[in-house]
């Protein structure tokens, strides 16, 4: 009989664990509406990404007189990437367990990180004020080749964090954990999947959703341009991290899995075996 897809089981161990939870009102009630919240959120800031986008930021609630409209869109711009990887240093992470008032925040963590990142791209997307400029729109045969490929783009960052760990990603293995009144246990390094191919998916994916759509704007072409100067720069510290917790078995997996781009960034003892 074959045996579940890890990924899979993961996440049916989660949900068991969590259909049989032990007694405790207060923690219950808590870890539900933790998990109501963040899904909530995570759902429309997705939604809001992908509309947004799509249109090139021009519909954009945002409404600053201009030239001020400038320095609150930069902010808008800088603050999720920066504030993104400032709670994943230990600092952060210790913020975001004092988020959550009484013995919970800890365990709640992920649940809270998706939940601030969430908010960060509503914020974004909803307060950004549009410059009113369109360079480009896509019509006929270039706007199907265009959401096509916008399409396919979100479709590859969705396996990616499912490759990842989708409970981690979602915000899940908090709420999840804490209704079951068990300590969150992270997946391990992440090779399966898109990961064979890259060891960033989740960036490449998301960098590519950024160059995608079908309408250009002065407005999407600085999103585009800062957030993937994020997602190349951003994994070198997630790579930190990874080397001090997997110590050998990543660096095992770094020669041999080039880092965004397939065929690219092997190491030297990676293609001396090939050949």
């Amino acid at each position: 009989m074959k045996s579940i897809d890890p990924r899979i089981a993961r996440l049916l161990t989660l949900g068991r664990n969590a259909l049989a939870a032990p007694p405790g009102r207060g923690r219950r009630a808590v870890a539900l509406a933790m998990g109501f919240c963040c899904h909530l959120v995570f759902a429309a800031a997705i939604a809001s990404m992908v509309y947004g986008m799509f249109f090139g930021l021009t519909m954009a609630r945002g409404a600053v007189s201009h030239p001020w409209s400038l320095l609150t869109n930069l902010l808008l711009l800088i603050q999720f990437p920066l504030l993104h990887s400032l709670l994943l240093t230990r600092g952060g992470l210790k913020a975001l367990a004092y988020l959550v008032p009484g013995p919970y925040g800890r365990p709640l963590g992920t649940t809270t990180y998706a939940i601030v990142a969430s908010v960060q791209l509503l914020l974004a997307f909803w307060l950004w004020t549009p410059s009113g400029v369109v360079w480009w729109r896509a019509e006929g045969t270039a706007l199907i080749v265009c959401s096509t490929a916008y399409g396919a783009a979100w479709a590859v960052l969705g396996k990616a964090i499912l490759d990842a760990g989708a409970d981690v990603q979602s915000g899940a293995l908090g709420w999840l954990s804490l209704l079951a009144d068990k300590a969150p246990v992270f997946p391990g390094l992440p090779t399966l999947g898109l990961f064979k191919i890259v060891r960033q998916p989740i960036y490449l994916a998301f960098a590519a959703t950024l160059w995608t759509v079908p309408v250009w704007t002065p407005d999407q072409f600085a999103l585009a341009v800062a957030w993937s100067l994020y997602c190349v720069a951003a994994p070198v510290l997630k790579e930190r991290r990874f080397l001090n917790q997997y110590g050998r078995d990543f660096e095992q997996y770094r020669e041999r899995v080039p880092y965004m781009v397939p065929g690219l960034g092997r190491s030297r003892t990676a293609r001396a075996s090939k050949e």
